[in-house]
């Protein structure tokens, strides 16, 4: 099977905002703007999943942003 070029880069990029969330969470004590910045930068590889695996391509349409 094809590697999922978008499925690893967004999955990457999740991990680099969490490690950025622990830092300004806990070493900078930054709660408000760094607890944002956690749900926006984990939330496109939800995204992604939910395009992976639409029905149709209409579906598919539907569900990229």
């Amino acid at each position: 099977m094809k590697e999922n070029v978008i499925k690893t880069k967004s999955f990457n990029f999740a991990v680099d905002i969490v490690m950025l969330y622990k830092e300004l969470a806990y070493k900078q004590k930054e709660y408000v703007m760094s607890r944002q910045l956690l749900k926006s930068g984990t939330s496109i590889g939800a995204n992604v999943r939910e395009a992976e695996f639409a029905q149709s391509k209409p579906d598919f349409t539907n569900k990229t942003p």
